[in-house]
């Protein structure tokens, strides 16, 4: 394997980097390179930072890497740090890719700065929930590019989002790599087209590394399966019509398309790769023997679990509403989630109760899938709910003039909350058998991945993976 000596140079990095941090690294790297790096502003966030971008070589394909298209996913951001590094040394290696390679570390450095505090660990399901931040869909750059599609027409992109349109719309690229991760689960890759001579590479990448395959549900039910653990990425129309079909509704989407769908408009031969990885897994993720349920019962009870979760995640903030402000940037997405579970899940059970497959065994990965990965993806949303809670309290303790009564309302739900969380994440300790995975076996998988499709997609003459 041509390159694998790129993927065994990773370092073991034992925390990820701030915005800060990979800020000060991209300027040194331009300044240690100036023949080979050059770093310039893409744009500037909500908040106004500077969103630092790093052109990387001269080869006659473009690439567009970014990480942290959503901030509580800073794996690839770990990546491109260190691919960035390796491209900057090796004159061989650029020139065998044969890209001109555009990188951004982190695309939303507002939203990142958000999730620092569980950056150094210690990495557990306890640290990772309290400090999770995510926003909502349409305060999210990957989910914020322009669409029209039947009723759906979205044309209110992000700053940030806005700095990736002008990239693509300049440079055309040829691969475009949004460097996405999971939370729980196994590792799984989408492709913006079949292209089954990638596919076995791919896997092989996690597996060398030991990190189990996803092989359970995909993320949506209306997403295209290539291959074991590959999919075809996403588009907000897809989610549309699935929503429509199943409940004969207009769907209510107030958020825009994918950063792949806007970049298959702007340059039609590109192809699109999100490598998506854990921090935390559990073997029963890519169990594929038979389950004592049906997929059917599985998905049903998921439902019903996840409608009982999000009740008391509405009950807890319907005790404080009055006191949430505009600003509160952790309850918008508790919201959304709390209104499509609670009023939305019709569509999801139709598609159940009408799918006559569903009536077979389910494998242990898809109840794993259904029953505790759910429960893990939902506590997230009590920890933002906790968050919610606390940034009122922090404002109102704060405030010139305090007003005592809210202040004991708001803090009597957020130690509520709290207590709900630690006994909520104690349960999912005793019901996972989970192990943090080492940031430095998901960097080598991101990595190996992107060369995987950039060796056999590339412009120059001797690449090969």
């Amino acid at each position: 394997m041509k390159f694998q000596y790129i993927v065994d140079q990773v370092p073991d990095y034992q925390s990820f980097l701030t915005v800060e941090e990979l800020d000060e690294s991209s300027r040194k790297l331009a300044e240690e390179f100036p023949g080979v790096v050059s770093l310039f502003e893409a744009g500037t966030s909500r908040n106004g930072h500077p969103i630092l971008a790093m052109k990387i070589g001269d080869g006659p394909k473009k690439a567009l890497c970014f990480a942290c298209p959503h901030p509580n996913e800073p794996i690839g951001a770990m990546t491109l740090e260190y691919f960035s590094h390796a491209l900057a040394e090796n004159d061989e290696l650029r020139e065998e890719l044969g890209f001109t390679w555009y990188m951004i570390k982190c695309i939303d450095p507002d939203g990142v700065r958000l999730n620092e505090n569980w950056f150094k660990g210690p990495f557990n399901i306890y640290n990772y929930t309290r400090n999770y931040f995510r926003p909502i869909g349409y305060e999210q750059v990957e989910w914020t590019f322009p669409v029209d599609h039947k009723e759906l027409h979205f044309h209110e992109p992000l700053p940030e989002t806005r700095a990736l349109m002008s990239l693509m719309e300049e440079i055309k690229p040829d691969f475009v790599y949004s460097l996405h991760n999971a939370g729980f689960g196994g590792a799984y890759w989408y492709i913006s087209r079949d292209l089954p001579e990638l596919y076995e590479d791919l896997r092989n990448s996690a597996v060398r590394q030991e990190i189990p395959l996803n092989l359970g549900e995909p993320e949506e039910p209306f997403i295209t399966k290539f291959s074991p653990a590959i999919f075809k990425t996403m588009s907000i129309g897809q989610a549309y019509d699935f929503i429509e079909q199943f409940t004969g509704e207009t769907p209510m989407i107030n958020n825009g398309t994918s950063s792949s769908d806007y970049a298959s408009r702007v340059s039609t031969d590109c192809v699109t790769l999100l490598t998506e990885l854990p921090y935390f897994f559990d073997s029963r993720i890519e169990d594929m023997s038979e389950s004592d349920m049906t997929r059917k019962e599985a998905i049903l009870q998921s439902v019903e679990m996840s409608q009982a979760h999000f009740g008391l995640l509405d009950k807890l903030l319907g005790e404080v509403r009055s006191f949430i402000t505009d600003g509160n940037p952790f309850v918008k997405l508790v919201d959304e989630v709390v209104q499509n579970v609670l009023g939305g899940s019709e569509a999801k059970i139709s598609w159940a109760e009408s799918t006559l497959e569903f009536e077979q065994p389910a494998k242990v990965a898809e109840v794993f899938d259904n029953l505790y990965a759910a429960k893990f993806y939902n506590g997230l949303y009590l920890g933002l709910t906790v968050r919610a809670c606390e940034y009122e309290l922090e404002r109102l303790q704060g405030s010139g003039n305090r007003d005592e009564g809210a202040i004991l309302v708001v803090k009597e739900a957020h130690e509520k909350g709290q207590q709900f969380l630690k006994e909520y994440c104690e349960a999912l300790e005793n019901e996972l058998n989970y192990h943090f995975i080492p940031i430095q076996k998901l960097v080598k998988v991101q990595v190996e991945s992107g060369l995987v499709v950039a060796a056999k997609h590339g412009g120059g003459s001797r690449a090969s993976f």
